[in-house]
């Protein structure tokens, strides 16, 4: 059980979606008793066990719905004499489970120090998530700007990501000042495993910029991963209104509500990368 709670704490530090399961209540016979714990994650990994079989089965995929919709439930199921001699346990029972997700809090990397990500770190710090900006500036990346980030570099962006928190929790907005700077953090960020990704700009940028990391070595189906244009599509226009369009696109993704735009360029990507269109 020891290990089960390290490895839950672990993922609500670093912001890694799963679900922890706990045995509350049992009838008759059943492979584990009231207390015991598993940790589910949402690519079907786990640590820790209640008991296998079926209702092991049953209750991951259930964990897995509890990941998605991040509500608690509590979950029964009855063993029967017929299933517990499929799975080679020796009788039938009832257990009650209760599945509660575990998140912690998310971090937003910011690539850039500019107009648009001086009112985002605001806000996503607003909702509840840690800031962290980088920048090869030192008059856009400081504390003045940015009074409540959690952590603000003065670094080359390719140099950066060893500094910044970079997990499975964590949400990146690439907002430099050029193509060139695009191109060094998306190809610094998506080697990592990340919750979401976004890079400001227009279609042309986007061709741009993806070609040149396509011709970098970087795989198309990575650079599909990218929300672009950031945002939902709300016409905002100042970088004020432009940080809530995609302040609301990062909780749309946090909270498994697709966004409405989401994938309809990225699924466009390839031929695009082909034609140049």
């Amino acid at each position: 059980m020891e290990r089960v709670l390290e490895a839950a704490l672990a993922a609500a530090r670093e912001a890694q979606p799963a679900a922890l399961l706990t045995v509350v209540a049992t009838e008759g016979s059943t492979p584990q008793k009231a207390g015991v714990r598993m940790l589910v994650f949402p690519e079907g990994g786990q640590v820790g066990t209640i008991g296998g079989g079926c209702v092991e089965a049953e209750m991951a995929r259930r964990a897995r719905d509890v990941i998605r919709s991040g509500k608690p439930q509590l979950a029964s199921y009855e063993l029967t004499p017929e299933q517990a001699g499929e799975d080679g346990l020796v009788c039938g029972g009832r257990m009650q489970v209760f599945i509660e997700p575990i998140e912690g809090t998310p971090t937003l990397c910011l690539f850039g120090a500019g107009h648009v990500a001086v009112p985002l770190s605001r806000l996503a710090k607003l909702v509840g998530f840690r800031v962290e900006v980088v920048d090869d500036r030192a008059k856009f990346a400081n504390r003045e700007r940015f009074p409540d980030a959690d952590k603000i570099l003065v670094e080359e962006f390719a140099a950066a990501a060893d500094q910044l928190t970079l997990g499975r929790g964590s949400f990146v907005v690439v907002v430099t000042r050029g193509h060139k700077g695009d191109a060094d953090a998306l190809a610094t960020v998506l080697g990592h495993k990340l919750r979401y990704v976004g890079l400001v700009g227009s279609k042309p940028k986007m061709v741009h910029v993806f070609s040149a990391l396509v011709e970098r070595g970087v795989a198309a189906e990575a650079l599909a991963q990218v929300h672009v244009p950031v945002g939902l599509a709300i016409g905002a226009l100042t970088p004020e209104e432009i940080a809530v369009s995609i302040l609301a696109e990062m909780i749309a993704v946090r909270r498994g509500v697709d966004p409405a735009h989401a994938g309809s360029l990225r699924a466009e990507l390839p031929g695009r990368l082909k034609t140049g269109a």
